[in-house]
């Protein structure tokens, strides 16, 4: 979800906007993803979610991201906005709403080579984050 500008430029940081779901099953539990080797940020733990392009919805850059990363159908009935973060990396400023889905079809499997982990939300303060998910736990552990 991090994505880097070329270093020397100056100027105002570019507004990144990047969208986020929180998938919670029947017990209660998030899920969250690895990023993979190779990725900035690897190694770190995030909620699933991408980049919106230009011309995109949130809601739609959710459903295609979770279909291409985790195989799973989600609608935008389905998907309820919950918070945001505002977080500033060093070289973009980065605008992340995270919305929650209780119900999608299929069952998430690591399509990207990342590693998945149902977390209970009192947990996920031990999983290490990038910097911009850190904010969100608190709201999704309130919800849930």
């Amino acid at each position: 979800m991090v994505e880097e500008r070329e270093s020397g430029t100056s100027g105002p940081k570019r507004l990144v906007l990047v969208v986020a779901c929180a998938l919670v099953d029947a017990d209660g539990r998030a899920l969250i993803a690895r990023r993979p080797e190779g990725k900035p940020l690897a190694g770190l733990w995030e909620f699933p979610g991408g980049k919106v392009e230009p011309g995109e919805l949130p809601e739609d850059t959710l459903i295609r991201e979770l279909r291409e990363e985790l195989g799973i159908d989600v609608t935008k009935a389905c998907l309820a906005p919950l918070t945001f973060a505002s977080h500033a990396y060093e070289d973009f400023h980065l605008l992340m709403p995270l919305y929650v889905c209780r119900r999608w079809e299929g069952q998430a499997r690591p399509i990207e080579g990342q590693a998945l982990e149902w977390v209970r939300p009192a947990r996920l303060r031990d999983y290490p984050m990038p910097p911009a998910d850190e904010p969100l736990v608190a709201a999704l552990r309130d919800l849930l």
